[in-house]
C-alpha cells in the first residue's frame, strides 16, 4: 500500500527529501541549546564571568535563530510537498477511474467514488505531513535529547527510558481499538454523500412531493451515526493525552527529587555529583523526550485516522479495468455490420441468471434495427455489447467481421456512436457540448447535425444561438431538447453504427419522425439501431427485434410481426386504441 501511494510523490520528492534534512537540523541545534545553557549556568553566571555569559549568550542566540530559519523552511517544503501529494493522488485515481469499464464503476458509488477523491485524500495529506516532519522530527529528537542526557547522569536519564515501554503499550492499545471505528465512519461518509447528491439531483421531486421532512430524516440518522462513531472514536484517543501527561510530569517530579538530592550531596561540584546547570539541562531533555513521545502519539493517530482512508484509496488504484486492448489491436472499423453469434451476457460472476440469452442477430451494414420490449427485457444491455461497454459472458460478438475485442477499444467507440435515454450534457455552451462528439468540429458541421436531429430550431430561437450557455446536466433546457442535442453530438461523430437507446422518448412523434426521415436520407450507409417503446419509431425499420426476458422473441418486418408475434401485436393494438400512433 505505501509503496502504492508512494509514487505519487514524483515531481515533489525533493522538497518530501529536504522536509527531513531540515528539521534533523532543527532538531540537532534544539539538543544543544540545554548544553549551552548548562554551561552557561555553571561557567558564567555561577563563576561571574561576563566574557563567558556573552560568549554563550552569543552562541545561543545564532543557534535559536538557526533552528527557526529550519523550522520555518521544514514547514515550508512539508506543505508543498503534502499539497503536490494529494493533488497527484487526486489526479492518479481520477485517472484510473477514467479507464473503469461498467462493470468497474458497478463496484464503487459515486458517492464513495466523491469521498474517497476528496475526504480520504484530504486525511492522508495531512497524515503524509506529519509523516515527513513530526515523524521525523519525533524519533530523532528522543535519540539526540537521551544521548545528551546520559553524556549527563545515566542513573537520573533512565527515568525517561523507564516511561517509553509504558507509553508504547498504553498507545498500541488505543490505536488498536480506534482503528475499526473509523474505517467504519469512512463507509458512513459514503453512504452520508450518496443520500446528499441522491437528495440534490432529485431535489425537483422532493418538493414535488413534499418529502422534505423524511429527506431531513433520512440526513439526520446517517449524520447521527457518523457523531456517534466519531465521538467513540476521539473517547478512545481521548486517553492519549492523560497518559502522556502522566508519565511527563512523573517524570518531571521524579528527575527534580533525584536530582535535587545529587546537587545537595555533591555540594553542587560537577565533578561530585550534578550541578544546577546540567540538573537545568536535565529537565530540558526530559520535556523534548516526552514531547517528543507526546508527538509520536499524534503521528499514530493521525496514521490512525488516514490509514482506513489509504486502504480506500489503493482500492481505487489497484483497480484494473477488465476491458483491455489485444496485444496487436486492430484500428480500422471496416464498415458497421454487427454479428451476434449465441452471445450470452450477465452483469457479474455472481449474477443469479443471465441478462442475456442465446442471443444471435446478423445486421447488415446501413440496415435499420428497431428493437421493442417491456422493462426489463434487456434491450439496453443488447446494444452495450457493441461499443464493448461490457464484454460478452459467451459467445461472440463482431463489427465489421471482427470480434470487437480484438478492436482498439478508441477505435470501435469512435465509430459506434450511443444515445441514451438519459444522456448528460456538460456545462458549458451548445459549441462546446457538440465538440464531444467531434473537437475540431467546424460551425457548418456542427449546424448540419442540429438540422438533421431537428435541434436547429430551436437553438436558433436562443438569443445566444449555439453560444448559449448550458447549465450543468443541461438543467435549462427542456428533456425533449437535450434528446436532439444529444443526437447532433453523436452525429458529429460520424459513425458507422449509430445506437438511439430510446433517446427520442422525450419528443413528440412528428419531430421523432423527421428525426428518422433525416437518417434515412442523409447517412444512409450507417447501421442504426433505433430502442423505442413506441411501435410508430420503428415500425419503418428494415426490420424488427422483439426482446422478451432477455432472449430475441421474434424478429421481422412490421406486418410480419403483427401476424407472427404476440407481443408486438399487443404493445401495437394498445398504442393504436391509445391513439399513440396518430398523435
Amino acid at each position: 500500500m505505501i509503496k502504492k501511494l508512494a509514487r505519487c510523490i514524483q515531481e515533489y520528492r525533493k522538497p518530501a527529501i529536504l522536509t527531513p534534512l531540515l528539521v534533523s537540523g532543527e532538531v540537532v541545534l534544539e539538543v544543544v541549546i540545554p548544553l549551552l545553557m548548562a554551561n552557561l549556568i555553571d561557567f558564567g553566571i555561577n563563576e561571574g564571568n561576563m566574557n563567558y555569559i556573552l560568549k554563550m549568550g552569543v552562541a545561543l542566540l545564532i543557534s535559536a535563530v538557526i533552528s527557526l530559519a529550519f523550522g520555518a523552511f521544514a514547514g515550508s517544503t512539508a506543505a508543498v510537498a503534502s499539497s503536490g501529494f494529494a493533488a497527484n493522488l487526486r489526479k492518479a485515481m481520477y485517472d484510473n477511474v477514467q479507464k473503469f469499464s461498467f462493470s468497474n464503476i458497478d463496484k464503487f458509488s459515486t458517492a464513495s467514488i466523491v469521498t474517497r477523491l476528496t475526504t480520504d485524500v484530504t486525511n492522508v495529506q495531512s497524515a503524509f505531513q506529519t509523516i515527513i516532519r513530526m515523524a521525523i522530527r519525533a524519533p530523532i529528537m528522543m535519540i539526540f535529547s537521551l544521548v545528551a542526557s546520559f553524556s549527563i547522569n545515566v542513573s537520573l536519564t533512565l527515568i525517561f527510558v523507564a516511561c517509553i515501554p509504558i507509553l508504547g503499550i498504553g498507545l498500541y492499545i488505543i490505536m488498536s481499538k480506534a482503528h475499526p471505528i473509523f474505517e467504519r465512519i469512512f463507509k458512513t461518509y459514503d453512504k452520508l454523500n450518496s443520500i446528499v447528491q441522491e437528495n440534490l439531483h432529485g431535489i425537483r421531486v422532493v418538493k414535488s412531493f413534499v418529502r422534505e421532512d423524511h429527506e431531513c430524516e433520512k440526513f439526520g440518522k446517517v449524520s447521527q451515526s457518523i457523531y456517534e462513531d466519531f465521538s467513540k472514536a476521539e473517547k478512545t484517543l481521548a486517553f492519549n493525552s492523560p497518559l502522556m501527561q502522566f508519565c511527563m510530569y512523573a517524570c518531571m517530579l521524579l528527575v527534580s527529587w533525584f536530582g535535587a538530592q545529587l546537587i545537595v550531596s555533591s555540594g553542587n561540584s560537577p565533578a561530585l555529583g550534578l550541578s544546577t546547570g546540567e540538573l537545568m539541562s536535565l529537565l530540558t531533555y526530559a520535556m523534548q523526550i516526552l514531547s517528543s513521545l507526546m508527538a509520536l502519539s499524534m503521528v499514530f493517530v493521525m496514521i490512525t485516522i488516514s490509514r482506513a482512508s489509504a486502504e480506500r484509496i489503493v482500492e481505487i488504484l489497484d483497480e484494473e479495468s477488465d476491458l483491455q486492448n489485444g496485444e496487436n489491436p486492430i484500428h480500422e472499423v471496416k464498415d458497421g455490420s454487427i454479428d451476434f453469434d449465441d452471445v450470452c451476457f450477465s452483469y457479474g460472476r455472481h449474477a443469479g441468471k443471465n441478462a442475456l440469452d442465446h442471443i444471435d442477430l446478423h445486421i447488415r451494414s446501413g440496415e435499420t434495427v428497431g428493437i421493442i420490449g417491456g422493462t426489463g427485457s434487456s434491450k439496453s444491455s443488447l446494444v452495450q455489447l457493441i461499443p464493448r461497454l461490457y464484454d460478452v459472458t459467451s459467445g461472440s460478438l463482431k463489427v465489421g467481421g471482427v470480434d470487437v475485442r480484438d478492436y482498439d477499444m478508441e477505435a470501435l467507440r469512435n465509430q459506434v456512436a450511443v444515445v441514451l435515454q438519459k444522456n448528460s450534457l456538460f456545462s458549458g455552451t451548445i459549441k462546446d457540448n457538440l465538440r464531444w462528439g467531434n473537437e475540431n468540429a467546424t460551425d457548418e458541421e456542427m449546424k448540419e447535425a442540429c438540422v438533421l436531429a431537428q435541434a436547429d430550431g430551436f437553438i436558433s430561437q436562443f438569443p445566444d444561438g449555439y453560444d448559449t450557455y448550458i447549465e450543468q446536466g443541461g438543467t435549462n433546457v427542456s428533456g425533449g431538447q437535450k434528446q436532439r442535442l444529444c443526437i447532433a453530438r453523436a452525429l458529429l461523430k460520424k459513425p458507422k453504427i449509430l445506437i438511439l437507446d430510446d433517446s427520442t422518448s422525450a419528443v413528440d412523434t412528428k419531430t421523432d419522425a423527421l428525426i428518422r426521415k433525416g437518417f434515412k436520407e442523409y447517412i444512409p450507409e450507417t447501421t442504426k439501431i433505433i430502442i423505442a417503446q413506441r411501435v410508430a419509431s420503428v415500425q419503418d425499420a428494415d426490420k424488427i427485434i422483439v426482446m422478451d426476458d432477455g432472449k430475441i422473441s421474434a424478429c421481422g418486418a412490421h406486418e410480419e410481426l403483427l401476424q407472427t408475434s404476440p407481443i408486438y401485436r399487443e404493445v401495437y393494438d394498445s398504442q393504436v386504441k391509445g391513439g399513440g400512433e396518430n398523435d
